[in-house]
């Protein structure tokens, strides 16, 4: 295994040669190694010159150079993607922090229990520097505000040592510049709902007269960081996966409607097809026998088994339902199988539908939901990587097709479809508005109720189908 160290560098000339002297020294846990990515944030006091003197001296370190000053959240941004190994653990080139207590935090990775690991200056350490009482009351109320929003319990939010997952880390999208990163990273693992990990480190904190460059204004954008990431659902690196679920994440009332929708149609053995990153299959597994929670994608899978640890009633099944072979391997009858926004993504939905047909016993119920009319695909299905639009007609045919009976089809959301209409195809939109959609959330009791009396088609349809 390999640890990449991601280390930013700005103007620290005076040190930072003695720094990455700690780094390349600090011991690892037996069988991983290291690789060591310097990202020099445009240095002006001469550091540029010490680093690539360093650099080709020893081979496992690698270089970027910006050309431009842009910040410490930049610079890891930079250096995330040009990391390779397993995990990643954030490095500051200043001696605040001890690399000698690297196989402390890469203790709970690699025993398979966290996805991330924070290092705590305030939980029970052998030493910590003692400073100035205002600096340090800033970073605990960041802390507790973070914790606030993001529903953690952190005692250090704001430090620098983080390890995640290279996988996970990559699959986040990393907006800040500056040290807005850490309020920023944190509120989206918990979004993510990545298994996150405390330990104990000391800390050998700088003053400003030594060197350190954070001050009350980063603290201020901070807080403006924890607000507008507990608002703003920007998940997953774009365009990654199936784009319904970055949305999907963030209106929990429109979840809401669709699990009373399906509800009444679950029997006791369910399987989900695509569930995802477990939206309804948390509102839906419970008083379930069982819950099959059936995925492909690697990112997905992980977070469901990370979510349904500890939920013996739901089993989480890597499957590619387009594979008959593969489908195979689900041999006993279910009473339920919900395709909810799958068929929009597969090449094949006419497969997909016969495989779950396949999968149900006499009597079994297949609830499908897709987006309604092949009339409104445009620029915003482009986006979500839909690709198709279904008519009731159409998918009438592939539930037949299949050997099911058709019990209902039907459409809801119709103020969602003159939305699309308008912002789809009148004004060409790419882009699902993150606002609009928090707003939609937020009056969807409205929608709700009122969709039944409104003359015009919804946007998604409802269809139900049994075996005989």
């Amino acid at each position: 295994m390999r640890l990449s160290i991601l280390v930013p560098v700005y103007n620290e000339r005076a040190v930072v040669e003695t720094s990455l002297a700690k780094v390349l020294a600090a011991p690892l846990p037996d069988g991983v190694g290291r690789e060591i990515i310097l990202v020099d944030d445009c240095s002006t006091d001469g550091t540029t010159a010490i680093l690539e003197r360093i650099v080709a001296a020893h081979p496992e370190i690698r270089l970027i150079c910006k050309p431009v000053n842009e910040g410490k959240g930049a610079a890891i941004r930079t250096a995330i993607q040009h990391a390779t190994g397993d995990f990643c653990l954030v490095q500051d080139a200043d001696l605040e922090y001890d690399p000698n207590e690297y196989s402390r935090l890469l203790r709970p990775l690699l025993d398979g229990h966290a996805d991330a690991v924070f290092g705590s200056r305030y939980l029970a350490a052998e030493q910590s520097r003692v400073l100035p009482y205002w600096h340090s009351l800033m970073n605990k109320t960041l802390t507790t505000l973070s914790n606030m929003f993001s529903n953690l319990n952190l005692t250090d939010m704001e430090t620098c040592y983080k390890v995640f997952r290279t996988d996970l880390l990559k699959s986040i999208p990393i907006r800040s510049n500056r040290f807005g990163f850490e309020p920023e990273i944190t509120m989206k693992a918990s979004k993510r709902k990545l298994r996150i990990y405390e330990v104990p480190i000391s800390y050998h904190g700088r003053t400003f007269e030594e060197g350190k460059k954070i001050g009350w204004k980063d603290g201020v954008k901070a807080l403006g960081a924890i607000l507008y990431f507990w608002l703003i659902d920007d998940l997953y690196v774009e365009p990654y996966g199936r784009g319904h679920l970055h949305n999907i994440t963030g209106t929990p009332q429109y979840v809401n409607w669709l699990t009373r929708m399906l509800r009444p149609h679950l029997g006791d053995r369910v399987l989900e097809a695509g569930a995802g990153i477990g939206n309804l299959a948390s509102q839906l597994m419970r008083k379930r026998q069982l819950y099959v929670a059936v995925e492909k994608d690697p990112l997905y899978l992980h977070t469901l088994r990370n979510r349904f640890l500890r939920t013996p009633n739901v089993r989480v099944v890597n499957l590619d339902l387009e594979d008959t072979a593969g489908c195979e391997e689900l041999r006993e009858p279910l009473d339920t199988a919900i395709a909810a926004g799958v068929l929009e993504f597969a090449s094949d939905p006419g497969k997909v539908i016969q495989n779950l047909a396949l999968k149900l016993g006499p009597g079994g119920k297949l609830v499908v939901i897709v987006p309604n009319s092949q009339g409104l695909y445009c620029n915003l299905d482009r986006t979500l990587g839909h690709k198709r639009r279904f008519d009731s007609g159409e998918l009438g045919r592939l539930i037949t097709d299949a050997g099911l009976e058709v019990s209902s089809i039907s459409s809801f959301n119709s103020m969602a479809y003159l939305a699309w209409v308008v912002s789809g195809k009148l004004f060409g939109s790419k882009q699902l508005n993150r606002f609009t959609l928090k707003l939609f959330d937020k009056t969807v009791w409205i929608w709700r109720r009122i969709d039944p009396l409104l003359p015009w088609p919804g946007l998604t349809l409802f269809a139900v189908a049994r075996r005989p």
